[in-house]
């Protein structure tokens, strides 16, 4: 059975249950183990596992309370993450424990994706090499249109006394008039990321790593660009350069426009998780500021004459 030391890393009864589990997965049993508490997102606690004796380290994923209301599914993260180291990108699948539903995964050794170095044309080159790796890899379960997301996390929401906000409405029709566009030049599903933060990369040196797959699902691959660009805050130019380096060298106006029009789906979506949230967390986080943030970028950009634009080249208007 394997022993474990707290550097940090837990305490208590939770300790204790996380030793129990860690000793289930034939890699790690017997070893004697050191957690430390890993930076991590606000719905899941990650923990570096280390062993005496052994080089390798492991990370495990702890789910939050609640977090299946955010359209989580930890199965189907699961199954991506797998689908995603498959590829090169995503971190190696050591475990999953059950019923905990504990995911264990080997560390990757590299460094991180500062918010400088986001914005530079190698890293964009990079960062779409990733992304194109992923998107053409298998099918993994589990959908994700935002669109219909941002629906659902509003009567969750109204459900439990949130009020919601009087962007909404406006924010949904325009989500409408995206989706209208879109579905006159529909493109075919692909597994996707859909949280594409730079705290979410990891350069190991020779290809930009991509962790954290509790969103990921079959969508529309312009969601994931469109989301790293948002999240990130790329330029027109640095839009341009993403996109040349996703589809080979070539820029096709209305692919370019999908980047835009997913930047305004991606604040939508955003907005209304931070609603959600206001209704579910119990951190002390301002998520009225969270999603007031993004509901105001949204309706920023889909103010411009370059949004209209957008919406005509990519229904194929233009």
């Amino acid at each position: 059975m394997s022993t474990a030391t707290n550097d940090g890393g837990g305490h208590g009864q939770l300790h204790e249950e996380l030793v129990a589990a860690l000793g289930r997965v034939p890699d790690l049993a017997g070893l004697r183990l050191t957690l430390s508490p890993l930076s991590g997102g606000i719905t899941n606690r990650n923990f570096l596992v280390s062993a005496e004796g052994v080089a390798d380290r492991w990370v495990l994923r702890l789910a939050g309370n609640d977090t299946h209301l955010l359209g989580i599914s930890r199965e189907v993260e699961l199954a991506a993450t797998v689908a995603a180291a498959g590829v090169g990108v995503g971190p190696e699948v050591t475990a999953f424990i059950r019923p905990e539903g504990y995911l264990v995964t080997r560390f990757i050794e590299g460094s991180p994706v500062s918010d400088e170095s986001v914005h530079t044309a190698d890293t964009i080159r990079r960062v779409a090499d990733s992304i194109r790796r992923v998107h053409e890899g298998p099918a993994i379960p589990g959908l994700f249109i935002p669109l219909r997301i941002v629906e659902a996390y509003r009567a969750l929401a109204f459900a439990r006394g949130v009020p919601i906000p009087l962007e909404y409405d406006l924010s949904r029709a325009i989500g409408r008039r995206i989706e209208l566009a879109m579905l006159a030049n529909p493109i075919e599903l692909r597994p996707c990321h859909n949280d594409l933060l730079n705290a979410n990369f990891i350069d190991d040196g020779s290809r930009i790593r991509i962790v954290d797959w509790e969103y990921a699902g079959m969508g529309d691959p312009f969601f994931d660009l469109g989301n790293f660009s948002v999240n990130n805050g790329l330029t027109p130019d640095e839009d341009r350069w993403l996109l040349e380096a996703y589809d080979g060298g070539t820029i096709r106006p209305d692919r370019l426009a999908r980047i835009l029009l997913m930047r305004v789906v991606s604040d939508f979506r955003e907005a209304m998780w931070g609603v959600l949230q206001q209704g579910i967390s119990v951190l002390e986080v301002d998520f009225v500021a969270y999603a007031s943030e993004h509901f105001e970028r949204l309706l920023a950009t889909a103010s411009t004459p370059a949004f209209e634009r957008a919406l005509r080249a990519a229904s194929g208007d233009d």
